[in-house]
């Protein structure tokens, strides 16, 4: 079953947002799991990567130190807290995994 994200809207610049991925019908705990966006007329850019056990994340160069990237395994669902926001933030986020995409979730930073 595809992953279903929330938490989109819309916020001014410098507010924030979280982002949740709900994961079901497969062992959550045993698959990375990353955070896409993609703005209109834009190629989709990886934002950020969490593995199975929240060990090791990653994150795209114009995310670091506003974004953060986490999971509770035991709800099946992933996160992403995001501080700071830009305009250039503005986009439509997606999780992957298990090679699953999501639907997708707006967020658009606008004053």
């Amino acid at each position: 079953v595809q992953p279903v994200e929330s938490g989109g809207g819309l916020v001014q610049p410098g507010g924030s947002l979280r982002l949740s991925c709900v994961a079901s019908g497969f062992t959550f705990s045993m698959y990375a799991m990353s955070w896409y966006r993609q703005a209109p007329g834009k190629e989709r850019e990886l934002v950020a990567t969490i593995n199975s056990i929240s060990s090791s994340t990653n994150y795209a160069d114009s995310v670091k130190g506003r974004f953060t990237i986490s999971r509770d395994n035991a709800k099946s669902t992933g996160y992403l807290q995001m501080n700071s926001l830009k305009p250039e933030d503005t986009a439509t986020y997606y999780c992957l995994v298990r090679r699953m995409w999501g639907q997708g979730t707006q967020v658009t930073v606008s004053s």
